[in-house]
């Protein structure tokens, strides 16, 4: 079986997504996280890197694990309990893992906001919503009636999405942040879209959204954030001649 060097696509990846000049959560840890023996024959794709998805890749004969959310989102915890099997289970498996949080969300390719917005078939796409020094989402001026935007991310997402309809029913301007945005709603209002569409957010946001007139669609954090890291394994793949799969452990959130 063909084989690659773990520091050639390293390298790549850490070029390719601009992993050292992109702000990001402490946790977060952008770039390698485990190394493998050092050579690669199969790349896998899985939004988080938890010891559902590490067994999956170990089924697959996946040696490298491509993830949007690593392995240290909970900070410094002692190697104990779930945390020791799945480090145990990877390193057993030779399964390295390199995750992309932000560099993975705003990149202009592959990036998961860029691909959902694609897939609304939004036009002419601008930076938006500010975080950490940098836009990390996607904002179009559209003319669209919201009940059809609504049915094509049912389409796209493929499943039950949540709804506050309290803006206009013919959109203006819409802007997208994948994942867990419904937090800073009130900057996509003061950043001016009429219809925010995000992964989740917390209860107070229904009520938040009807005072302020705007149009709040979740869409779930793991539905709105399986479009990056799938892109980023086929571009991978392609560039060096690998296989490559989607390791799909939905949460339902």
């Amino acid at each position: 079986m063909p084989s690659v060097a773990l520091q050639a696509i390293r390298e790549f990846l850490d070029e390719y997504l601009q992993i050292d000049g992109i702000e990001d959560s402490a946790n977060a840890l952008n770039g390698l996280q485990l190394e493998n023996n050092g050579q690669v024959t199969k790349i896998g794709a899985a939004v988080d890197a938890s010891e559902a998805t590490i067994r999956m890749s170990a089924d697959d004969e996946v040696d490298l694990l491509l993830v949007h959310h690593g392995l240290f989102w909970s900070g410094l915890q002692p190697i104990c309990g779930s945390y020791y099997r799945k480090l145990a289970k990877a390193i057993s498996a030779n399964l390295a893992i390199y995750s992309a949080h932000l560099p993975l969300d705003l990149h202009p390719e592959i990036g998961n906001n860029v691909l959902l917005a694609c897939s609304l078939q939004l036009p002419e796409l601008e930076p938006f919503f500010f975080y950490k020094g940098q836009q990390i989402g996607v904002a179009a001026h559209v003319s669209l009636d919201r009940q059809e935007v609504v049915q094509r991310l049912r389409k796209i997402l493929g499943g039950d999405i949540w709804t506050c309809l309290s803006g206009p029913e013919r959109i203006r301007r819409i802007g997208i942040v994948t994942g867990g945005a419904g937090a800073d709603l009130e900057q996509a209002v003061r950043e001016g879209v009429d219809t925010f569409v995000t992964g989740e957010g917390p209860h107070h946001t229904f009520a938040l959204a009807e005072e302020q007139r705007i149009n709040l669609i979740y869409g779930g954090h793991y539905a709105t954030e399986t479009f990056g890291v799938r892109a980023l394994a086929e571009t991978v793949a392609k560039r060096f001649e690998l296989p490559w799969s989607f390791l799909d452990h939905p949460s339902g959130l």
